[in-house]
């Protein structure tokens, strides 16, 4: 006799699909976490603190992978800068819209304050320091700050709606930039803000009266 037959059952595969991020994209990520991560550090620890372990361990890369775009101490500082640097370009860009019409110079001061209390102008700032006595720095670094220097002068200009050829604009959008430098300096060691507030009021006096429009 024949044993009954065993009726199997054989189930439809489960349609999986397993989305892969493109390598493009893991590699942008990683990058960014990188670029905050040193970023931070640099804020936190000051230059001689930001080593590419710390930053790799704070960023959640590996030291491989860190070491294949950025080979050196140096050529991720200097490209955390710069690349904040650029995403704090984007965001007054967008802060532009917000002005208001009246009261627009005293806002437009608010405006450029923020970017040098920024944790980009800090970490920045340490990176000029660093630099005064490492030559290797300083040729990295002092190329990348006349750039940005040139860019924030014509955002300026730009914010301020003056013509830099009339008059004496050109120094007065030039000497207002070096006193929000120097604010910030002044935040980085305190919170600054109830003085600074102060001279910017001032200081937004004297560009009304003064710059030609």
């Amino acid at each position: 006799m024949l044993a009954p037959m065993t009726e199997v059952r054989t189930s439809e595969p489960a349609d999986v699909t397993t989305v892969r991020t493109p390598q493009g994209e893991r590699t942008r990520v990683m990058r960014l976490r990188l670029m905050e991560a040193t970023v931070e550090c640099l804020v936190e620890l000051g230059w001689s603190g930001t080593t590419t372990t710390v930053v790799s361990r704070r960023a959640g890369v590996s030291r491989g992978a860190q070491l294949h775009h950025f080979p050196s101490k140096l050529d991720l500082v200097v490209a955390a800068v710069e690349y904040l640097a650029e995403r704090r370009r984007d965001e007054l860009q967008s802060a532009i819209g917000d002005l208001p019409e009246e009261g627009r110079t005293r806002a437009v001061l608010d405006v450029l304050a923020a970017q040098f209390t920024s944790p980009v102008f800090f970490a920045a700032l340490e990176l000029w320091v660093a630099a005064r006595t490492d030559q290797s720095l300083h040729a990295a670094v002092g190329p990348l700050e006349r750039r940005l220097g040139r860019e924030t002068h014509q955002q300026a200009v730009e914010l301020l709606r003056v013509d830099e050829t009339r008059g004496r604009n050109r120094q007065l959008v030039q000497g207002t930039l070096d006193l929000l430098r120097g604010l910030g300096l002044a935040a980085s060691l305190s919170d600054d803000s109830a003085r600074r507030a102060t001279i910017l009021d001032a200081w937004a006096t004297t560009l009304d009266r003064d710059l030609e429009t």
